[in-house]
């Protein structure tokens, strides 16, 4: 039976993104004292790894990186933050650059999920256990209920349901993990372009498609797929999240239990009630 790594001695590689999560994983990691080493990019610098131990890499080069890695003891992996499908220089591929870009290349018109597996599959076979962003920081998945104190009315739980039948079918097909409804009307679906995109559609977009103003404002719900792999890509909400849903003036947002990250949960729920939404984590159906 393999052994699982000691979290005393194994170093864990925070494999980093744009965005806030990764630098709040570092931060976890270094108050709790727990050992890591933060991945940057070079196309993707980050402003914040200046506190933090740092191994530079490069897309092309995932030998150099994989021996880095090595070298700095790490046995555990997590992947975090966005990532666009970046333009991999051909020329500077390495041996096992070209081995993981020929198995991500075999995968990508099948859709994130799958090419998300195969990335997975390439640093497990080279020795890595890959985490999940959760199993560094657990809260950042909270208990269900409503977390606010705006609560979601009937008109509102009615949306949310309504939203979660469409995202599980977004999910199948491996599209988005999110959709906003109002009134039983769909307003936006999210896609590759992410949940702030949606939310700025359906801001401009929204006249007259919810027309009873005694009805429901409107919901974004969030969701994992049903075939997520929930070490990477789980769908995330924080602060901005909150923001764009006033301003497309929703009445809330209800998220999936144990499907959803949460970044700053206090400060998200602060805003929120500062705003007058509601934040509902919901128990999956």
């Amino acid at each position: 039976m393999e052994t699982m790594p000691n979290h005393s001695t194994s170093v864990l590689a925070i494999i980093a993104g744009r965005g806030d999560l990764p630098r709040l994983l570092a931060e976890e990691c270094q108050a709790s004292g727990r050992k890591y080493e933060v991945v940057e990019f070079e196309n993707i610098p980050l402003e914040w790894a200046s506190n933090h131990p740092v191994i530079p890499a490069v897309f092309e080069k995932t030998g150099q990186l994989i021996e880095r890695m090595q070298q700095a003891n790490c046995r555990e992996i997590v992947m975090v933050g966005a990532m666009k499908r970046e333009k991999i220089d051909a020329s500077k591929l390495d041996d096992k650059g070209r081995e993981l870009t020929a198995i991500l290349l075999a995968k990508v018109k099948a859709g994130d999920d799958e090419t998300l597996s195969s990335f997975i599959g390439f640093f497990e076979a080279n020795g890595f256990n890959v985490l999940a962003a959760h199993d560094v920081s657990p809260s950042l998945l909270p208990q269900d209920g409503v977390l606010t104190n705006a609560k979601p009315s009937d008109d509102d739980m009615f949306d949310a349901a309504r939203a979660a039948e469409i995202v599980n079918g977004l999910g199948r097909m491996d599209v988005g993990q999110g959709a906003v409804v109002g009134q039983g009307i769909c307003l936006g679906l999210e896609s590759i372009q992410g949940t702030d995109t949606m939310l700025c559609f359906v801001k401009n977009n929204r006249e007259g498609y919810a027309p009873n103003p005694s009805g429901g404002r409107g919901v974004l719900l969030k969701s994992a797929k049903p075939t997520q792999d929930f070490r990477i890509d789980l769908p995330t909400i924080g602060p901005d999240t909150i923001k764009n849903a006033h301003s497309a003036g929703l009445a809330g947002i209800a998220i999936e239990e144990g499907g959803v990250m949460v970044l700053r949960l206090n400060e998200t729920i602060a805003l929120a009630n500062e705003l007058g939404l509601f934040l509902w984590v919901r128990p999956k159906e």
